[in-house]
């Protein structure tokens, strides 16, 4: 599924508003990692995904198989279960066409959301060193 058109900046700005679960950005880096990898189970995602997360934030395995879930009923990526090898059955997830655009779709996003952050960071740092701006002081 494409991203959302936001009634806020239009179909063409590349907004965070349409893209739908940006709590901890799970959902990005599951697709690069799928993409990077071809194919590859839940808990060896969740294993990596904390390489990959662009918060500090502990990312949760309940939150990962949402997202996933999420992903293959929006066409993102597809799974099957895997019951050839020894053991028991796991699924296998793989990053289709739609979910290489989505990605892409996810780059555009946080590449404008990088910019706007350090947009406010230099702005901040200006604030805060500007001759009469009151510094905070700390409370200790």
């Amino acid at each position: 599924m494409p991203r959302k058109v936001c009634a806020r900046h239009g179909g063409d700005y590349p907004c965070s508003c349409g893209m739908g679960n940006l709590y901890r950005f799970v959902e990005p880096g599951v697709l690069l990692l799928l993409k990077q990898k071809g194919h590859s189970y839940g808990y060896d995602l969740c294993a990596q995904l904390q390489d990959h997360a662009l918060t500090d934030a502990m990312i949760e395995k309940a939150a990962l198989y949402r997202t996933l879930r999420k992903l293959e009923i929006n066409g993102n990526v597809s799974s099957e279960w895997e019951t050839n090898k020894s053991g028991p059955a796991r699924r296998v997830y793989k990053i289709t066409k739609q979910g290489e655009k989505h990605l892409e779709e996810w780059a555009s996003v946080l590449e404008h959301l990088s910019k706007s952050m350090a947009h406010f960071v230099r702005d901040a740092r200006k604030s805060l060193q500007a001759p009469g701006t009151k510094k905070a002081q700390s409370t200790s």
